[in-house]
């Protein structure tokens, strides 16, 4: 496989997250500015330029219309994805760590920091009419988050429910209607880094720093597979075409002379979704790697690392040959 490199980030890349057709890849770093990509032959077809601290996350509604990003500068943007104009932008008492348009793109959720003496906060709101009046919009809904901080959030079925990963390694499931909490399990023994739906909606994957991924169902929070690996899991991908999953991760540089060789790789690692056995590896990066996602075909994968790089990744013929014995 020969990648794309994409060099549009000065620091460690954050997130990044294909629009629903997979013709845009939009990516989010350390620095301040998001940028979109063709996503076919890796050009840059723009900057988002507004945020003065970290972008921690972006994402973009199903239309591919709006796009929002939140950042360590205390503010969430909303932009118009077709000439890169900013529609407003509310601001918050600490950095805003995760935010996620609903499926319906009506809604958006939320959620901030716990520094400083401020406790964590998820909030829920509504973009549908937005405009300039955006800055002076209320949330429907706040929900006060008292234990750990949120690390990452997904949206339920129907937008009903809200579900976000937290740095004690729990997994909370979230009632939209009236803010309560309906479902709080702790699988994981360390904080949960990302968290990722599979093309249906059925499941989600986890990723965490106990250096294991997990499969769950979206509706109860049942875990149905584990896949472990030897270092921390930064992110992880379900493929939309195969029963594969992709990892990646890595232990930062500081700590790598301190333990093997081997833990300090930082390679994208390909389980087999049921049977939990890994089966292929991808190298490249020259840092740990942030951030996955598989591209909507199915047919390719980009990765975002700790050296400023976005590689994209088209599978060769010899993947798609590649069987299981069972």
């Amino acid at each position: 496989m020969k990648p794309i490199l994409l060099h549009g980030h000065e620091r460690a890349l954050t997130q990044i997250k294909y629009n629903r057709e997979g013709d845009l890849l939009f990516s989010s770093a350390k620095d301040h500015r998001p940028n979109v990509w063709y996503s076919l032959n890796g050009e840059r077809l723009g900057t988002f330029n507004g945020h003065c601290g970290a972008v921690w996350c972006i994402d973009v509604d199903w239309q591919t219309r709006r796009f929002l990003s939140g950042a360590a500068d205390n503010s969430l943007r909303l932009w118009d994805v077709s000439n890169g104009v900013e529609i407003g932008v509310l601001q918050a008492e600490s950095a805003i760590r995760t935010c996620v348009f609903s499926y319906s793109a009506d809604l958006a959720v939320y959620s901030t920091d716990a520094t400083m003496g401020l406790s964590c906060e998820m909030s829920v709101i509504d973009v549908r009419n937005a405009d300039e009046s955006f800055s002076d919009s209320s949330p429907i809904i706040r929900m006060p988050v008292k234990e750990s901080k949120i690390t990452s959030a997904i949206w339920g079925p129907l937008d009903r429910t809200i579900i976000t990963g937290h740095d004690d390694g729990s997994i909370t499931q979230w009632d939209t209607r009236n803010g309560r909490i309906i479902n709080t399990i702790k699988e994981h023994r360390n904080a949960i880094n990302d968290l990722q739906k599979n093309v249906e909606g059925t499941m989600f994957i986890s990723a965490s720093k106990d250096c294991s991924s997990k499969l769950f169902d979206i509706e109860d929070l049942n875990v149905m597979k584990t896949y472990q690996t030897e270092r921390p899991v930064n992110s992880a991908s379900i493929s939309p075409k195969f029963d594969h999953v992709v990892v990646g991760g890595g232990q930062e540089a500081i700590e790598v002379t301190t333990t093997s060789t081997r833990v300090g790789k930082f390679d994208a690692r390909f389980f087999h979704l049921v049977f939990e056995e890994e089966f292929a590896r991808v190298k490249g990066h020259f840092g740990p790697i942030n951030t996955l996602a598989f591209h909507p075909d199915g047919k390719s994968f980009s990765s975002g690392g700790e050296d400023g790089f976005v590689r994209i990744q088209s599978f060769d013929q010899s993947y798609y040959d590649f069987k299981f014995d069972f």
